[in-house]
């Protein structure tokens, strides 16, 4: 790569990438909230507070090199080449950078009944003593005004750091303000087991242990992590999610992860990807599957007989696939290694 002196690189990370794309990419650009955009080639590439990232790639950055390089894929001297020399020809009008400041975290009002939640994860097939084991731990509550389901997550020192909300009969979901991500829902064991599944959403995890508890295994035996959402990851993926490497590193007992996300392209992608960077680690992995459905409460609802809610499939396909079960499926009345 031909050398290029620090201060011409300097220079060329001076530009935003919003004001790259409304000068030289208008058409690209796509306004879909208050000072919140998308490009119109991946939508999941958000833009906001002078930052953007790529959900679906779990990359991001500030600057308009950091967008042609990690997202165009563009040689880096030839992206510094082409933003000075658009700029040269047409000079930028600099979008002003509204950045937001950061508010502490802080869990949600909590409402004085909690019959939503009930009402809603019911509605869900999920058990009423997996419930019941949520509530009376603070792991779950009923926020106020808006009743919405709220799963806390706690770091070690038993600190609510994360919480995210789910609406109760509305299609709202997301995270509350400063949640960190590290310490994500989820239901330690209560024997100290050295096995940790790892599920995409807290409904998911809850699925899972209705579905113990329906096969009479004791659910409060396994270890249940949700990582509230995965990524399709790269194809050198060397990073675990952040909520699963801050388990590990608190749980150093820990010697097994089972995965059990949807099945679907982004699914089956991040449960490979997790699998290959633990064996390099000399960790044991495994991943789960459904045998009918996309995920753990698909599954859940038709064994129930219950109205399948809330599809939100990763992919087009995904809505139609039923994944055969591999060898370390979910639980059954014959299968005794979810509680091992």
């Amino acid at each position: 790569m031909a050398y290029i002196a620090k201060e011409i690189v300097e220079e060329a990370r001076q530009m935003n990438l919003l004001t790259y794309l409304q000068t030289y990419e208008p058409d690209n650009l796509v306004r879909i909230g208050n000072d919140v955009y998308c490009t119109r080639e991946h939508d999941s590439l958000k833009i906001s507070n002078g930052m953007w990232y790529w959900w679906t790639q779990n990359i991001g950055g500030r600057t308009a090199l950091d967008y042609l390089v990690k997202v165009k894929e563009m040689n880096f001297t030839n992206a510094v080449e082409l933003i000075l020399g658009r700029a040269a020809e047409r000079p930028p009008i600099y979008v002003p950078v509204h950045v937001k400041e950061k508010k502490p975290f802080e869990l949600p009002k909590v409402s004085y009944t909690s019959n939503r939640v009930r009402q809603y994860l019911g509605n869900r097939g999920i058990d009423r003593a997996v419930i019941d084991y949520c509530l009376k731990n603070n792991l779950l509550f009923e926020s106020y005004p808006r009743h919405n389901a709220v799963f806390v997550g706690y770091d070690t020192s038993g600190k609510a750091r994360y919480a995210m909300q789910r609406g109760c009969g509305t299609d709202f979901i997301g995270d509350v303000e400063s949640s960190d991500k590290r310490y994500a829902f989820c239901v330690p064991s209560t024997n100290n087991s050295c096995i940790l599944r790892v599920f995409e959403s807290p409904i998911d995890l809850l699925s899972y242990a209705s579905l113990l508890n329906m096969y009479g295994y004791d659910w409060h035996k396994v270890n249940m992590l949700s990582l509230s959402g995965v990524y399709k990851p790269n194809v050198e993926a060397t990073e675990l999610p952040r909520a699963l490497e801050q388990y590990l590193k608190d749980h150093p007992n820990i010697s097994k992860v089972i995965t059990g996300f949807d099945n679907d392209e982004v699914g089956r992608a991040a449960a490979d990807a997790v699998c290959t960077i633990l064996s390099k680690r000399n960790m044991t992995s495994a991943q789960m599957t459904v045998p009918k459905g996309k995920d753990f409460n698909d599954y859940l609802c038709i064994l129930k007989g219950l109205p399948i809610t809330h599809r939100q499939p990763h992919d087009k396909k995904a809505a139609k696939e039923e994944a055969a079960p591999a060898a370390d499926s979910v639980p059954d009345r014959k299968t005794t290694e979810a509680v091992r």
